[in-house]
């Protein structure tokens, strides 16, 4: 088999790792964070470091050029936002050498600038929040009239924006609160929407991920979110297979429009107020949850490897319901940090851990990217404590002024 690299590989990168893996494709982990623990799976063959896509494109593209002759012909496959970005723009030169798992630019700007996904929803006649998306002070005053409280300001580029402030999107109370968090945006540059917020707690939330070809869609598989890691506007780490036919439709259509193949994964959110499944977000990659989907029956990354390497068409069928992705480590520490302000009682939060489940990580057959990631959360805790110990030293030795 040819073969597949996979580059970045935290829990979006390993859930394909072991998808392919078990597939017996040859898996290459091309890493660049310290934070990625898939390089260490069974399933890889070798790991080769490349240089930081948020820091240095160029070298990350020259890198990959230089790997071409070793890896001609081979797949590459993006799982974050950055590197999506990067082989897109790139894709006409990367394409020489290798088979590129990602759309051509045009597409995955629309998807990528969030403003441009919610016009073309709306437009398409797809549900999707009401969006004001603004550049400055002023341009927040000019549409203060059409403002309602709680609202939310979220970035137009989210994976940049996540890297700077540690959140998705932040909630606003109030004018008030609306004017100080701008403040602290616009000196970084970021353009950002002023979003209405759908009403409706953590199990309102919804993913469709498909694989198109040709405007069809070979395979479909939707979830439902239970818990999000931050509580109510972050990412999931509880998620349930589960049928959720009202979403089918407006994902098929919106793909349609955009005349999208490939993966992606579709957030919508009922609407609690309408009873109407509003459009949240598009992901032109694999997903956070994937290995949920794998576990179900439908194996996303070997439908996208099969048909882009070979041009095989898989179509794949029903699958298992009501089975859970947890994401173990943000899970069990929410619960001590905030289970009675999200309301779960003691048998709600256990009910994932009863039923039949998959982890985000853990893995008895593939155990080392665990023991990896709980290695780095571990430094990373002893690092803090150390830095605290070190403030509170300097504190103490600083000179009193009288």
């Amino acid at each position: 088999m040819k073969n597949a690299l996979v580059i970045y590989t935290h829990i979006v990168g390993l859930a394909v790792i072991r998808a392919l893996g078990r597939m017996n494709v040859p898996v290459y982990a091309l890493h660049y964070s310290k934070n990625e623990m898939g390089l260490f799976s069974k399933y890889v063959k070798d790991r080769i470091k490349v240089p930081d896509p948020r820091q240095n494109e160029n070298d990350f593209i020259s890198r990959l050029l230089e790997l071409s002759g070793e890896f001609r012909g081979s797949l590459l496959i993006p799982t974050d936002d950055y590197t999506v970005v990067v082989l897109s723009k790139n894709k006409q030169l990367l394409q020489q050498h290798y088979v590129v798992a990602v759309e051509d630019w045009p597409t995955v700007h629309n998807l990528i600038e969030k403003q441009y996904t919610y016009e073309a929803a709306r437009s398409w006649g797809i549900p999707s929040p009401l969006t004001f998306t603004v550049t400055s002070l002023d341009e927040i005053k000019a549409v203060l009239d059409q403002i309602t409280y709680p609202c939310l300001i979220k970035p137009c580029k989210g994976h940049t924006f996540f890297d700077h402030f540690k959140v998705k999107m932040f909630r606003i109370a109030n004018e008030a609160d609306l004017f100080a968090r701008y403040s602290q945006i616009e000196p970084l540059g970021f353009t950002v929407m002023i979003q209405e917020l759908i009403p409706g707690d953590d199990t309102q939330g919804v993913n469709y991920n498909s694989y198109f070809v040709d405007g069809n869609p070979i395979a479909e598989f939707t979830a439902r979110k239970v818990r999000l890691e931050p509580p109510f506007l972050g990412s999931p780490r509880v998620l349930v297979s589960e049928a959720v036919p009202e979403i089918i439709e407006n994902g098929r259509r919106l793909l349609r429009k955009m005349n999208y193949s490939g993966f992606s994964c579709m957030e919508f959110k009922n609407d609690t107020r309408k009873g109407v499944y509003t459009l949240m977000e598009v992901n032109c990659r694999n997903n956070l949850s994937g290995w949920l989907a794998v576990t179900c029956g439908i194996n996303f990354p070997w439908i996208m490897y099969r048909h882009l390497m070979y041009g095989e068409i898989n179509r794949a069928g029903s699958f298992k319901e009501n089975v859970y992705w947890i994401d173990l480590d943000k899970d069990i520490l929410r619960f001590f940090i905030s289970h009675k302000e999200e309301g779960y009682s003691m048998k709600q939060y256990l009910r994932p851990y009863l039923g039949e489940k998959v982890f985000a990580i853990s893995s008895l057959d593939d155990p080392l990217p665990y023991v990896k990631r709980i290695e780095y959360l571990f430094g990373l805790l002893l690092r803090k404590a150390l830095a605290m110990k070190n403030r509170l030293i300097w504190s103490k030795q600083k000179p009193c002024c009288h």
